[in-house]
């Protein structure tokens, strides 16, 4: 199948999940994960109709958005570096994976810097997953009223990432327990978290059943990508 093919399969089964979910489609947003993927297989989902597309590294950003329609939007959902934020926060709508205060705090100052307001969300390692990075649940209670204090980043949400399992009701408990997260955060702090940004392409159905408002899916939409090449 052609990638236009395989997303409108992909839109078709976000909006059929999402009834049988008893929610409205326009809920949930798709976020065609392009890394590793060259511009050219890019412009072929843009050009079916995808907006959202989603890198892991700052370079292929800087690479990508130049050679690609000015209507695009890009997500960072990969780990952002400290010493990267100058160079992405201008090209970026939205960052997945802000994953520690310190970072949040940084991505802040040179916000102020360049006079802008970027929409982070809050990466949550909620399975304690020693293999990925995120506040604890335990650790964003403690820090999250000093997020959201700081004055020129929006938080717009929560992220997560758990593990790979072949049976996807093993991973639906960690999407249940991040919508808890944020909705328990919401009524603490009297504050709007719009977004979840959790699911890929093996568990989005599972996701968007459990609240998620972002669904990141790559391989579903483009194939398997050849690692090889970097």
């Amino acid at each position: 199948m052609s990638i236009a093919e395989n997303l409108a399969e992909v839109n078709e089964t976000v909006r059929a999940t999402a009834l049988s979910a008893g929610r409205n489609p326009a809920e949930v947003r798709l976020v065609a994960v392009s890394k590793t993927w060259p511009a050219d297989r890019i412009a072929e989902a843009a050009a079916a109709g995808q907006i959202i597309f989603g890198e892991n590294k700052v370079q292929e950003i800087l690479e990508k958005v130049p050679a690609l329609p000015d209507h695009l939007e890009w997500h960072l959902i990969g780990t952002l570096q400290k010493n990267k934020v100058r160079k992405v926060l201008p090209l970026c709508a939205m960052i997945h994976s802000i994953d520690s205060l310190s970072l949040a705090e940084r991505v802040n100052r040179i916000a102020e810097d360049l006079e802008l307001r970027p929409r982070l969300l809050l990466q949550v390692n909620v399975a304690g997953d020693e293999a990925k990075s995120g506040f604890s649940p335990e650790k964003i209670r403690e820090e999250f009223e000093t997020i959201l204090a700081l004055p020129r980043i929006e938080v717009a949400g929560l992220m997560t990432v758990p593990a790979f399992a072949d049976d996807l009701e093993e991973v639906r408990p960690f999407f249940a327990q991040l919508r808890s997260l944020r909705d328990e955060l919401v009524e603490k702090h009297d504050c709007a978290l719009p977004e979840l940004s959790m699911g890929m392409s093996h568990d989005y159905r599972i996701a968007i059943e459990e609240g998620a408002t972002l669904v990141r899916v790559g391989s579903s939409i483009f194939g398997q990508r050849d690692y090889s090449q970097g």
